[in-house]
């Protein structure tokens, strides 16, 4: 095997063991860190400011895997979807590290 031949080998199996997902992805805490995203009190996250395509993409894709995890909740408890993610939405702001985002009355506060 050539060195790019075990060069790719080595980056499918780590691609593999990352979840499928680039090795240099924005993960949730970074782009919260980096002030991309904050937590809203509807148990999802949102964009403080647009602009980041891969932080659009992040939002979307947790909250999409949230809103499947609520559905399953709500299910499973005999509740509503709304009440599950009203009180995941609290318990997240509640969680939030300081100096992260959450969405306030009026609008991204750093908590």
């Amino acid at each position: 095997m050539t060195t790019w031949g075990r060069v790719i080998t080595i980056g499918v199996v780590l691609w593999c063991f990352s979840g499928g997902q680039p090795l240099f992805a924005l993960t949730l805490d970074e782009a919260k860190s980096k002030g991309l995203v904050g937590e809203k009190s509807n148990g999802y996250v949102g964009l403080v400011s647009p602009g980041s395509g891969e932080a659009q993409a992040l939002a979307n894709e947790v909250n999409q895997k949230r809103r499947q995890a609520y559905e399953e909740i709500a299910h499973r408890n005999g509740t509503s979807l709304n009440a599950v993610e009203t009180l995941a939405g609290e318990k997240a702001v509640a969680n939030t590290k300081p100096g992260n985002f959450v969405e306030g009355s009026g609008g991204w506060v750093k908590k």
